[in-house]
């Protein structure tokens, strides 16, 4: 094979190489990754945000009077069936992992007879009203700090409702629910008082 030959094939493999070579930076440049000015992405709300979208109201928590004037105690009678496992509701029933709740509403915290009570529970005395008792079934850990109650709570307002007129019918003297009007609807105006007449002279 001569020299022209030689030189032939180097002359290919070179100018193959260069190709290679040339396609690799023109490829790099085409999708170079480009560093954000600020780490992170936008999250969605943050771009409906952006685009000019309000982000959305959270709703107002309807006060328990009017809760309660409406609920129904045959629905919180079956809502409580998740709490049978633990607990008992007949009159003079068996303490389980948590104490027997009839008579519950109105009872002093931590006061059934034969229930070891978890300190948390000791130390936060009271009775049982139907607000505080409403607090505690919608987080139990944060309205009590130091239960033992592994609950993550009923978020539904209006179930929490029908549950505590259900228990409010465990008893031998039911608490009088409170009224409705006692406490005025969320974003209702306040009454305003009756123009005052010029005094006669």
């Amino acid at each position: 094979m001569d020299s022209f030959e030689l030189n032939k094939i180097a002359g290919a493999v070179l100018g193959t190489l260069m190709f290679v070579l040339g396609l690799n930076i023109v490829t790099e440049k085409l999708f170079e990754n480009h560093a954000p000015k600020v780490p992170g992405y936008d999250l969605p709300q943050a771009a409906e945000a952006s685009a000019g979208g309000a982000a959305p109201e959270a709703k107002a928590a309807t006060p328990l009077p009017v809760l309660l004037a409406k609920a129904d105690a045959a629905k919180g009678e079956k809502a409580i069936a998740k709490c049978k496992t633990c607990h008992s509701f007949e009159k003079g029933g068996p303490n389980k992992i948590g104490p027997d709740l009839y008579g519950v509403l109105g009872r002093q915290v931590a006061h059934h007879e034969g229930f070891a009570y978890s300190k948390g529970m000791k130390d936060h005395g009271g009775s049982w009203n139907f607000d505080n008792l409403s607090e505690f079934l919608t987080n139990p850990k944060k309205a009590v700090p130091g239960t033992l109650m592994n609950f993550a709570g009923v978020t539904k307002e209006e179930e929490r409702a029908d549950i505590l007129a259900y228990l409010n019918t465990l008893s031998d003297s039911p608490l009088p629910l409170p009224k409705a009007d006692a406490a005025p609807a969320a974003g209702a105006a306040p009454a305003k008082e009756p123009a005052k007449e010029p005094a006669k002279h």
